[in-house]
């Protein structure tokens, strides 16, 4: 019986049966870009395995990359796969003490270095001893050089294998709650998912089109390395581009003219702030209710955030606002919610357009079991379902169900269509004093829906009542030091409050808002490096004020 095909198997057809095809297109700066063709993509890769392989690896060795999305990593993880290993990618906003943990725990033999802002802070994290290689755009280093290395070393020839069981990846998650855990993926699971994920964007952009990617969020994270890297590795049919800076990111999603986009919620607001800031929320909203006028409007809106040729919008990685979703599609961009998790390789559910609505994670896709314990869990067998932690087998045990679904944490609830609904974390949900339990993710997409509101968190753990802390619009903040500006901005919270409260069950709602006084970011480490809130660390650093806020008159503070 022959054997299925996998992942190098598809790579290499598609060095055979189109070498001069542009794959990927690389940013160098000053506007300028280097293309690689499919050709030039498996020489560097070959040539860079010939020589991990000269090193004397063992087979299944972990490889690590630290590196922002380039060219690059995608070769970097070829040349790793060709030689026998497995790839550890670690975000590259990680500090020194997460990179040195992840390194340590995955027993890494060697270490590349590529594309990264923050490289200084990042070296006391690499454990002294370690060889280290460094990519093409990472900052200056003492290492041996990525272009020096394959100058000198003849390609790997043939079609070097691997099994089916061989471990592709460790992928390990951004750790909002404790230490980073090691998923594990195999390259039977990793070709199943992204064979599905190819399935589903043809079905959408068009079996026979060619495909246009901007890869932007972190290539560290499953949602960008299923949907984008393996998605396209599989396809072959994928033109990559990279975006360059955060500066030139609007030039780099007008090089691309994605005809797929993908993106999570905060970057789905900040879009959409950003057109707010141009035009008002009410004029805008006007010029859209007008019939033809508002289909162009809205086109050059679209147009002007570089997304007039998106046939396939998607958000996932945390729950979206559905007025969010609603005002995209206003817009004339097609934008639906998916769900999945690093655990099933980011192939879970996602939105058709036959079975779709806001507020709404989609139905599974094919091959993908679903169903909801007696606590409303939602519990998930996925052909991407990872071979388990590494080096974790108590949390194998803990996680799985007997019959092999995985606890995926959620709170769900399922339509008749086979929609999914999330109802926020089942370890999320808090209790107040009253003994009433809260679900803090759907008062937060309220809270998210509004143009005021950049990011929000809904707490209040023993409370008499939970609470909201919020981050304001960025355009708004440089604007509150006036008095006038900042008492709108207070009135407009104070209306927001009793809206949502409005909204929600009596022991849901709101005692006040709390306007926090810096943005959530990856930096000061109130976000995760995938931009989800670091709920434990938020709520430690304002603490200290609870008692003040509570027994203070008012609906709105400012911390």
């Amino acid at each position: 019986m022959s054997q299925p095909k996998l992942m190098l198997d598809y790579i290499y057809d598609h060095e055979r049966a189109h070498p001069d095809a542009v794959y990927l297109t690389q940013p160098i700066g000053g506007g300028q870009v280097v293309d690689y063709t499919w050709a030039q993509t498996l020489d560097q890769a070959r040539r860079m395995a010939a020589h991990l392989q000269s090193r004397g690896m063992e087979p299944g060795a972990r490889i690590a990359i630290l590196s922002k999305n380039s060219a690059h990593f995608i070769i970097t993880e070829l040349a790793i796969w060709i030689a026998g290993g497995t790839t550890v990618a670690i975000f590259p906003t990680e500090t020194a003490d997460t990179i040195r943990y992840v390194l340590e725990h995955s027993g890494a033999s060697l270490l590349f270095v590529g594309k990264l802002d923050t490289w200084q802070q990042q070296t006391p994290g690499i454990p002294a001893g370690l060889p280290c290689i460094a990519l093409p755009l990472s900052p200056p280093t003492t290492f041996e050089t990525w272009d020096a290395i394959i100058a000198r070393t003849p390609p790997v020839t043939g079609r070097p294998a691997r099994t089916a069981t061989d471990l592709a990846m460790l992928i390990y998650t951004s750790g909002s709650t404790g230490q980073p855990k090691g998923v594990m993926h195999s390259f039977e699971r990793i070709t199943a998912a992204s064979l599905g994920i190819v399935n589903e964007i043809k079905s959408r952009v068009g079996a026979e089109r060619h495909n246009r990617v901007l890869s932007y969020l972190p290539l560290a994270h499953v949602f960008e390395r299923a949907w984008v890297e393996c998605g396209s590795l599989v396809d072959g049919n994928t033109h990559l581009y990279f975006a360059e800076s955060l500066d030139t990111f609007l030039q780099d999603l007008n090089r691309a003219r994605p005809t797929t986009f993908i993106s999570v919620p905060r970057l789905w607001l900040k879009f959409q702030q950003g057109v707010f800031s141009k035009m008002p929320p009410k004029k805008l909203d006007r010029l859209l209710s007008i019939p033809f006028l508002g289909r162009m409007v809205g086109r050059k809106v679209l147009k002007g955030l570089g997304l007039d040729q998106a046939l396939l919008a998607g958000s996932g990685s945390a729950p979206i606002p559905a007025e969010l979703i609603s005002w995209y599609r206003r817009l004339g961009l097609n934008l639906s919610e998916g769900y999945a998790m690093t655990e099933d390789f980011a192939y879970s559910h996602n939105s058709t357009d036959a079975i779709n609505a806001p507020g709404y994670v989609g139905v599974p896709m094919p091959g993908v079991l679903v169903r909801l314990s007696a606590e409303g869990e939602v519990l998930i067998k996925s052909p991407g379902q990872m071979v388990g932690y590494y080096k974790r087998p108590d949390l194998d045990a803990e996680c799985f169900t007997t019959d092999g679904f995985f606890h995926t944490g959620d709170r769900g609830e399922i339509r008749a269509d086979g929609l999914l609904k999330l109802t926020g974390r089942v370890k999320e949900l808090f209790k107040t004093s009253k003994g009433k339990y809260v679900a803090p993710a759907p008062i937060e997409n309220r809270l998210n829906a509004h143009p005021l509101v950049e990011q929000a968190l809904v707490s209040g753990v023993g409370q008499s009542a939970a609470y909201a802390l919020v981050v304001l619009a960025e355009d708004l903040r440089p604007k509150l030091g006036d008095a006038a500006e900042r008492a709108k901005v207070q009135q407009e919270l104070g209306d927001l409050l009793r809206d949502v409260n409005q909204a929600v069950a009596d022991y849901e709602q709101l005692r006040m808002i709390v306007v926090a006084p810096q943005a959530w970011t990856i930096e000061n480490g109130m976000l995760t490096p995938t931009m989800k809130i670091r709920r434990s660390r938020i709520e430690a650093e304002f603490e200290a004020q609870l008692a003040h806020w509570y027994t203070s008159q008012g609906p709105v503070h400012w911390a």
